[in-house]
This record gives C-alpha cells, structure tokens and sequence, in this order.
C-alpha cells in the first residue's frame, strides 16, 4: 500500500487539494472556487463556516472517494492545511464563529486603530519587537477594532483563529498556531523570542485566549470523530498545522535559500524572499520562515489578479484568453496609458488604505485592449518598485520564481521581466500552496527529511532588452503618480467612505 499524504489550501479564489506520494508524485487534485465579501470600501470578509470549512470538507471529501475508489483510505498518512492569512476570526469556546472573518492586507478597515497602537506603543518599538510596520496586513489592529467597534461580538468572543488555524480547531479540537501566521499577526509576536509579547497581547485581545504556537510541518493533532465524518479522513490521521499560503506556495516551489524570492501572480501579487536573519524594515514585512531556524523578508500589492478580472467585467465579460491576445498586440507602453493600481488601497511599499487607482492618458482612441495591456504593465511597475526595496546590500535578491494562476498565460510574466528587467523561473509543475502542504504533512510525519524538495525547474522568462528605455521612462513617471495624487485621493476615498457609511 503506497503511503500519501493530503494538502489543502484556501486561497483568495478557491481552495484547492491535491493527494501526493513522498517522493513528490501527484496522485489527485481537486478544488472548488469561491468567493468573498466587500461590504464596505476597505473591507473584506468571508463566512468562515461556509467558505474556510465547507470547502476543506468538499474538497478533502473528493480527494479521500479518489484514494478509496484506487486502494485503501487508510494509506492517507497526514494532512496538511494552509490558507489566506493573516486575518482574524473571533470565536466562541466551541470553535463557532462571532462574526464573519476580517481578511488579511486586503481589509483596510482598522487606519485608526493602527495609528492608536503606534501613538501607544511607539512605532520604532514596535518594528523593533514585531520586525514589521503596523500596516492593513496587521492582526492586532483588527482585533481592535472589532473590540471596539462591535462590543456584543467581543462578548461572546474566546478566541480568535487565522484560516488554516480554524480548519485544524473543527478536525482535531486543537487551538494552534504556527509561528510564521503568528509572526504577521503585529503587534502581538515577538520575533526575537519565538513567543506571543504578552504585554502587547493583554493590551490589544484583553482576556482572549492566544493559541500555542508550533511549526507548520508539526503535527499538532490527530483527526477526530466529528472531523472524520465531515471529511472522510480516517480517524487519527496526523495533522500539521500549516502556515500562510504565499510560505506554502514558495516552498513548493523551492524558494528555500537565502536569495531566493518567490513572486506570486494570484488575485493579489505576492513576495516571499529568503534571508540569513531578520532584518526589519520599515517598508517591508520581516517574518520567521516555515522551518526553525529561516527567515523571510515579504511585501503585498492588494491588487493584482482581481485588477484584470475587474477590466473583464467592465469591457463586456470577454474570454479572458481572448483579452490577453488582443493586449499581446498593443505595442509596449500601451498607447501612453499609464495605470497605478491602488483600487484597493495599496500595502507596500506605501502602506496606504486610503489610496485609489488611477488611469492616467486616456484618450477616445483607447479601448479595451490598450486598458488591460496596462494593468499588467501598471502591475510590473508595482513590482519593481519592490523589488528595488527587497534587493538590498544585505539581501541581495539572485533568482525569482514566479508561481501562481497568474503564469500560465506567457504575456504577463514577459511585461514583468521587460519591466523590471530581471529572469524568471516558472516551475514545471505550478499546483500552487496546497503542493506545499503535501510536503509539509510528509515532513511532519517523518515519510521525509525537512531538507526534502519537490520542485522541478521548467521554463525561463528572459527580458527583452529593446524595451528597457521605454519602460524606465514609464517607470519613472509611475513613481511620482501617488506623490503627485494623494491628496486628491485620500479626499475621493472620505467621500467613498461617507457614501457607504449612508447605505450601512
């Protein structure tokens, strides 16, 4: 009976899975798409019971009738959860959500709450202590605002979970946390310690209850009854905590060395970079890496894939295959438009909620084409803005691997290597984060050795060097649009404010 073990993964979008053997093999997949919540301007939500849970439970059911109908569930050897995250969810003692779950870096709710901490605790302690700015990415902040925005919620609230922490509470009864999720979650981590700073937690969550804390590829328990008759995993299969998508999804794909970044092309663009040790900086996130001893260094665009899906939806709906051919046509530069893709605010390198999009250049003669080959390049501008930050004397950055949806179409990654005028590796097998968690709960269960790597190199994304001028003028102009448009922003973003405040 071959050994395999599961890995599950709650994206943005969709969740996915997939059965694998320790040696990498894929033997399964599933997945199931989903939505969230944007009931406010700046904010974003998902009902944790129906979206986290019902589609771990779907999906894990799908991969187990797969394993059963080819041989014996009982060759599932663990299982491994990873998903959105930071974010916060409050629960009761039973593990039943307060309230719908406050997204991560995409929610931009809690402006106030984060300038209060700051003012409290002083901003340098707290990147001294946290190794990362307070920012819309930031746990603490959120779990303030609730406190105080929605006290009958906080009432009945004991404790509080990120995604993949909440999937392991229903399947084994365990209230866990891995040490990288928790390290995002500011001001409450202490990076230096590998702990929980209590004196920050008792001021920010009171009397709540903070979860212990483990490594991602540890097996902190064991499935139970009521989570075996939900998923059809057999009872006691071990389970790893897990960790956030973008650290599972870099380490399916070999980012493991220091030098090494992973650039995520998902419905937001993600960067994990491996360093020696954390180096906090004010315009990034410096965080513990998935295994003891690793660090990272991270920075998140709020918009990415969700900016070209919105372009879709404007111009009519058209296939997106289709959308991508015409703007392959559009010459290098798109006809003069120039797009800052705030539509959500932004994280790095600015760190502002209240910032908005802009499309800038438009004339009679543009259309759809010119408007999404924009986005990408508007994108790639956002990225090699970053990329400059994360390339440091220190940290220098060697080689990028491009992983995510975002990849499959060759357009895209080739703006972004014309752009920032750097290779990219895209893996030959791109399954994403729940890949990550396969290897993850073969790690945890000691089917492998932690220095175990399923990645496998597949094709080279090389810039063109004909179109560097072009784009380092365009460049230079992008870095002073938000400089330049502010303030006239962050007027239009109160307006927005108010008006949904008068439809709440």
């Amino acid at each position: 009976m071959t050994e395999l073990v599961i890995g599950v993964d709650i994206g943005t979008g969709s969740t996915k899975g997939v059965v694998a053997t320790p040696d990498g093999q894929v033997v399964h997949t599933a997945s199931r798409p989903h939505g969230l919540e944007l009931p406010r301007p700046g904010w974003a939500e998902v009902d944790a019971d129906e979206v986290w849970w019902g589609d771990v439970v779907a999906v894990t059911r799908e991969l187990v009738d797969a394993v059963s109908a080819a041989g014996d569930v009982r060759a599932v050897k663990g299982f491994c959860v990873s998903g959105v995250g930071p974010c916060f969810l409050p629960t009761d003692d039973e593990f039943r959500p307060t309230r719908k779950a406050v997204l991560y870096g995409i929610d931009s709710r809690a402006g106030d709450e984060i300038t209060e901490l700051e003012g409290r605790f002083g901003a340098d302690r707290i990147l001294e202590v946290g190794g990362t700015p307070l920012s819309s990415q930031a746990v603490g902040p959120k779990a303030l605002w609730v406190r105080r925005h929605e006290p009958q919620t906080w009432e009945r609230t004991m404790r509080w979970f990120n995604s993949n922490s909440f999937v392991v509470a229903r399947l084994t009864g365990e209230y866990v946390l891995d040490h990288h999720t928790a390290s995002q979650c500011d001001p409450l981590y202490d990076m230096a310690a590998h702990e929980w700073y209590r004196p920050w937690c008792d001021e920010v969550v009171g009397d709540l209850a903070m979860p212990r804390l483990a490594w991602p590829h540890e097996v902190v328990g064991h499935v139970h009854a009521a989570g075996a008759e939900a998923t059809g995993l057999p009872v006691g299969t071990p389970v790893s905590v897990g960790t956030v998508d973008a650290w599972a999804e870099a380490f399916s794909a070999g980012v493991r060395r220091p030098g090494e970044l992973m650039l995520m092309y998902g419905s937001t663009m993600f960067f994990v970079q491996q360093v020696t040790a954390p180096q906090p900086h004010p315009m990034l996130w410096s965080t513990v890496g998935v295994l003891p001893g690793t660090s990272s260094m991270a920075a998140g665009m709020s918009t990415s894939g969700s900016l070209t899906g919105w372009v879709q939806r404007l111009t009519g709906d058209a296939p997106f295959e289709q959308l991508v051919e015409e703007a392959a046509a559009v010459a290098p530069g798109s006809d003069g438009l120039l797009v800052l893709p705030y539509f959500a605010g932004e994280r790095t390198p600015i760190f502002d909620p209240r910032a908005r999009g802009l499309v800038l250049g438009l004339t009679l003669t543009h259309g759809r084409a010119e408007l999404f080959r924009a986005v990408y390049e508007g994108i790639a501008y956002g990225i090699r803005q970053i990329l400059e930050f994360l390339d440091g004397p220190d940290s220098p950055v060697d080689r990028v691997v491009a992983v995510g949806g975002g990849t499959q179409g060759r357009l895209w990654t080739q703006i972004v290597s014309d752009v920032t005028g750097r290779e990219q590796t895209v893996p030959a097998q791109a399954i994403g984060a729940s890949y990550g968690d396969a290897l993850l709960a073969a790690i945890g269960t000691g089917l492998v050795d932690p220095s175990t790597d399923w990645a496998r190199a597949g094709r080279t994304v090389q810039p063109d060097p004909a179109r560097r001028d072009l784009y380092d003028g365009l460049y230079e102009q992008y870095v002073g649009l938000y400089p330049a448009t502010r303030d006239a922003m962050h007027h239009l973003a109160a307006l927005q404010e108010d008006d949904a405040a008068g439809r709440g």
